[in-house]
């Protein structure tokens, strides 16, 4: 539940740091951001009806836009246009143009239209939908771009305008990790060769009751390495030199947003490494990267590697895969052998 009070600690501190991004300021303030965005209600803001599968399919209609996903520790931010959309009960995709999105629709629970003076552009308006999911916490965000369908997004948020409340409630309390000695260490190898598709994986965390990075520790070698923690960076900057297509996913428990494809211009900002394209931005924390691993598994077409970022509560922050236009084909002989090449 939002409060005046609230309302005019945000006004406060937005008047001393006027650059300062709702996020952070919801940190500040003890607040979620779901929150604030809530305080904005009946000015900039509008709240809008829970169904979220309508509302990514009506978004097919307004063209280009920008979406961004994120967690504590990295942002994704792709511009293209919605579409190719499946969703089953809980879950589906979104496969549009550049827009790649993987969403699980049980974690979509409160939802915001916002149109306001844009921050960089002097006259303009800024249109943005924002989502969050029981704890207020952001899952995705869509801003429409400058040569997007501007009637049709109004109609969008007309039809959708509601006056359900804000419930927050807190956040679930993490799992405990087994401890090593319980684990079944062969069997979890045997199940590891076995797998015949990158997606099983997700399965055999599953069924041996195992986090991520607990998997990989016990994995052996051959199948998961840690290597220092500014891979990544090496990695994106052979990536521009040569030119590779490269799959680099972003997430948090709602949604996990992919961008596919080359990326050129690495620029280093404090903690944070950057990619700044037009087409895509992704600005991540190298200070909060507390594992990086080299991952193998196998596949009906081979073995896939890639490299995996992980927070120090196990959170994965990014995974990063060479591009393959076909699933069918085997991986680039070269992107393994640089991957086997970080130290």
């Amino acid at each position: 539940m939002t409060t005046p009070d609230l309302s005019q600690r945000w006004r406060a501190l937005r008047a001393d740091k006027p650059n300062l991004r709702t996020r952070d300021a919801a940190a500040e303030l003890g607040a979620s951001e779901c929150e604030l965005v809530a305080t904005l209600v009946g000015d900039t803001a509008q709240r809008l009806d829970g169904d979220a599968a309508s509302l990514l399919h009506a978004l097919e209609s307004v063209g280009r836009c920008m979406a961004l996903t994120r967690n504590e520790s990295a942002v994704s931010e792709v511009r293209g246009r919605y579409g190719g959309i499946e969703l089953g009960a809980h879950a589906g995709q979104v496969v549009g143009e550049h827009i790649d999105l993987r969403v699980f629709l049980d974690h979509w629970r409160q939802t915001f239209a916002i149109e306001e003076p844009h921050p960089h552009k002097d006259g303009e308006r800024r249109r943005s939908i924002h989502v969050f999911d029981r704890t207020g916490t952001a899952v995705h965000k869509v801003y429409l771009e400058p040569d997007g369908d501007a009637a049709a997004w109004d109609a969008i948020v007309a039809a959708r305008v509601a006056a359900t409340p804000v419930v927050i409630e807190p956040p679930p309390r993490r799992p405990l990790e087994r401890a090593d000695d319980t684990v079944d260490v062969s069997a979890l190898h045997t199940a590891w060769d076995a797998m015949q598709d990158t997606h099983e994986f997700f399965h055999l965390l599953a069924a041996h009751k195992l986090a991520r990075t607990q998997a990989l520790r016990l994995a052996g070698e051959s199948r998961a390495r840690r290597v220092g923690n500014d891979a990544l960076r090496t990695l994106l900057h052979q990536s521009a030199e040569l030119g590779d297509k490269i799959m680099i996913f972003v997430g948090n428990r709602g949604c996990i947003q992919v961008f596919s494809g080359a990326v050129k211009r690495i620029v280093a900002m404090g903690p944070w490494i950057n990619v700044l394209d037009p087409g895509f931005n992704l600005h991540l924390r190298e200070d909060r990267v507390a594992q990086t691993w080299v991952v193998a598994k196998p596949t009906r077409s081979g073995v896939v590697s890639s490299l995996e970022l992980f927070d120090d509560t196990g959170e994965t922050i990014a995974l990063v895969f060479r591009k393959r236009d076909d699933r069918d084909l085997a991986e680039d002989p070269a992107w393994r052998a640089r991957l086997e090449g970080l130290a």
